[in-house]
């Protein structure tokens, strides 16, 4: 019988339909999960003049979905590398659906928060495995360009959040905002009838035929009868411990991904939940504030799809490091006195860089790890992530509460960029350093061979 390496087939196939496909049903689900994540920086003006709260109430209650984040990211990760991607996935996508339209019901800050929670852990589990899903089926040389076109469509969900928002929030109220969350389930059927499964589960399964079936879709120019028996070279038992992310020279980068993650989630849901806030108390009146939404998040999806055509053309940490060090920048500047067209300027600089380098570290999270523990991976930094994105709505509450200049805000808010810059640098070196050692090595080798 014939053997056919799946992991060399899919790296070298050309971009079909089937990969188009995949793209934009995960770009879809990530429209939804954006507009989710960004719905309660649209309503929180408006919650905490009806609820009476706090600035430190209003952060805390901001994290309450994050949280929930945080522990879907740790639970469907590794449950999709046992159930498969397919099925966390829909699982993922019904919960945070469900419990989004109920937190329209709410009457008080608790109930409000327990819904948020479990929307949350539901957002949590679908991105993980949306990234680890197109890494898996992208051909190696177009992988960072197609996890990017997918993670727009995060970026797309904070655009028609705030886009509704503007038009939604004066004429029906912060309700209906939850409410309109319901209207994607009517898409569950396609997703589960035309997203694919991995295929690395379908062989875990044994499941040879339909791993054939749906190979034959990636690549349909490779022959694969019923005599090819498909390979993969780094699979590997389902079920894959935790420790595994440490094991093999992965300790360091694995430490290196996570504090990037913290930081770059914390200027995110800082900027997220507290930027039309902070604008409006700067004297802007809530629809312009939402504008300042709209514009970080439309930055976002220019920052996605530029990073992952320059992470495809150079190397992605180095992209990641110049977008980190850039994003710094435009925040601290953005407390400043600027002319109207430089501060949308600013903005969208800051969400290119925050919004697109969260995207350009997933896709290099899923490109560091190998297929057999690229859930558990992309599931544990998101989660580790998570605690960063809790921290930012915290952050940003206890800012306004202190009652800062605007220049100190948005200053504190850059400090996490320069340290995951910093992060980024030392793994870039890190890394290269051993590559180099390893060069050395065989190069001292070879004479004796």
């Amino acid at each position: 019988m014939k053997t056919l390496d799946v992991n060399q087939v899919i790296d070298n196939a050309r971009f079909t339909r089937f990969h188009w496909m995949v793209t934009l049903l995960c770009g879809l689900l990530l429209v939804f999960d954006g507009y989710d994540l960004f719905i309660y920086g649209a309503v929180l003006p408006v919650l905490m003049k009806e609820w009476s709260l706090s600035p430190v109430q209003a952060g805390a209650l901001g994290s309450y979905a994050l949280f929930g984040m945080m522990f879907g990211a740790f639970i469907f990760g590794p449950l999709a590398d046992r159930i498969g991607r397919k099925k966390g996935v829909a699982i993922s996508f019904v919960l945070f659906s469900i419990a989004t339209f109920m937190s329209g019901f709410a009457t008080s800050p608790t109930e409000f928060g327990i819904f948020r929670f479990i929307a949350g852990l539901g957002c949590g589990g679908l991105m993980p495995n949306a990234v680890a899903l197109i890494n898996e089926y992208a051909p190696k040389r177009a992988r960072s360009t197609l996890v990017a076109l997918m993670f727009s469509g995060y970026s797309l969900g904070g655009v028609l959040c705030a886009g509704l928002g503007i038009y939604m929030l004066p004429r029906f109220g912060w309700q209906s905002m939850f409410f309109a969350a319901a209207l994607p389930l009517v898409l569950l059927p396609l997703i589960l009838w035309k997203l694919p499964e991995s295929v690395g589960f379908l062989l875990r399964q044994g499941q040879q035929a339909k791993a054939r079936q749906m190979l034959s879709q990636v690549a349909p120019d490779v022959a694969m009868g019923s005599d090819v028996q498909l390979l993969q070279t780094e699979a590997k038992g389902a079920g894959v411990p935790m420790l595994d992310l440490f094991l093999k020279g992965r300790a360091m980068g694995t430490f290196m991904i996570w504090l990037s993650f913290f930081c770059c989630l914390l200027m995110v849901y800082a900027l997220g939940s507290w930027l039309p806030k902070l604008m409006a108390t700067a004297g802007y009146s809530l629809g312009s504030s939402l504008s300042f939404l709209l514009m970080l998040n439309f930055g976002g999806v220019v920052g996605a799809i530029a990073g992952g055509w320059l992470g495809d053309r150079f190397s992605l940490p180095k992209v990641v490091l110049a977008f980190f060090a850039l994003g710094t920048v435009a925040i601290a500047l953005l407390g400043f006195n600027s002319p109207m067209p430089v501060l949308y300027l600013l903005i969208a600089i800051a969400g290119a860089t925050t919004i697109g380098t969260q995207i350009l570290l997933y896709a290099n999270t899923a490109q560091f790890y190998p297929q057999a523990i690229r859930s558990t991976g992309l599931g544990w930094a998101s989660g580790v992530g998570r605690t960063g994105a809790i921290v930012g709505p915290l952050l940003g509450g206890w800012l306004m509460a202190s009652a800062l200049p605007l220049q100190m805000n948005f200053l504190v808010f850059a400090v996490p960029g320069l340290v995951a810059a910093l992060a980024i640098g030392f793994f870039i070196l890190y890394y290269r350093g051993k590559q180099e050692a390893s060069q050395v090595v065989v190069a001292a080798v070879r004479p004796a061979v």
